[in-house]
């Protein structure tokens, strides 16, 4: 699988980057199946978060063997300062881990939410500084957050960013200008750019839910190939994080081991393609 440099961590990512919130109430046998499964297709970077139900738990013992390759990155959503601390101390110890690779501040969906969250940024800044994590970040769903995230940028120091990048929010000409801006003053400053829902589709509405996302995804290779490929082949992004359900991440890592860059028009296509589908966000309460 191709890697990409994230940014100035200096780390080569695998363009797919592992979801664990595929894992959020999978099995020890299933997860450790697939855990595997995308190590030998070449990923080397994982994402993963307390919030994603059972992850943690059924990752853990998975990671010590094989933590000398694989960058790992963690999240926190708590906003005070002990909290935080609480929450990364946990998540280490969960993950069988001395410190991260890369530790984040966990949907920031706006500037009210990036206000709300200071002490919290402040908090895994020292983190870094004090050897618990390397390099430290911020990622977040809905409209707001790239403007959100560009902000962010201008008050932390932070090394990476993670929001939604996809065809159908592209065709959004407000959340594209907002996310254009970001991903220049990401280059500007050689943040590291993951993208998130590569391969969503559209809320689920009243349809039956046959992925364990929160959000219907692309299940048909053409589709879904069109969002990842779009995603990798938007200026700036290093990887995408693999959609939220088992079956459907299989289907992303054999794309990713394929890729074949679009051009402008490809780009364009892909966009008015995906135009008439309803905005996922904001997201379910």
């Amino acid at each position: 699988m191709e890697t990409r440099r994230l940014g100035r961590t200096e780390h080569r990512s695998s363009v797919a980057i592992l979801g664990a919130a595929a894992y959020w109430g999978s099995t020890p046998e299933d997860t450790a199946a697939s855990f595997e499964r995308a190590l030998e297709a070449g990923v080397n970077h994982l994402d993963i978060a307390p919030q994603y139900g059972l992850a943690q738990e059924l990752v853990g013992p998975l990671v010590p063997e094989v933590r000398d390759r694989l960058f790992v990155g963690c999240k926190t959503l708590r906003k005070n300062p002990e909290g935080v601390r609480a929450q990364l101390e946990e998540s280490l110890g969960l993950l069988g881990c001395d410190s991260f690779d890369l530790y984040q501040l966990h949907a920031v969906t706006d500037l009210d939410e990036l206000d709300a969250r200071a002490q919290a940024a402040e908090t895994i800044l020292r983190a870094r500084d004090e050897g618990l994590c390397r390099f430290v970040g911020i990622t977040g769903h809905g409209l707001g957050a790239p403007a959100a995230h560009r902000a962010a940028l201008e008050r932390y120091d932070f090394d990476t960013v993670m929001f939604p990048v996809n065809p159908r929010l592209w065709a959004d000409d407000r959340y594209r200008a907002d996310a254009e801006a970001l991903l220049e003053e990401a280059h500007r400053r050689d943040v590291g750019v993951m993208a998130i829902k590569a391969g969503a589709a559209r809320p689920w509405g009243e349809r039956e839910h046959h992925s364990t996302t929160w959000y219907e995804p692309y299940t048909d290779a053409p589709s879904l190939r069109r969002g990842i490929e779009f995603s990798l082949s938007t200026p700036g992004v290093s990887a995408f994080c693999t959609p939220g359900d088992v079956v459907v991440l299989d289907e992303a890592l054999e794309i990713a081991a394929s890729l074949a860059p679009m051009d402008d028009e490809q780009r364009r296509r892909a966009m008015e393609e995906s135009a008439d589908e309803a905005l996922i966000f904001p997201m379910p309460g």
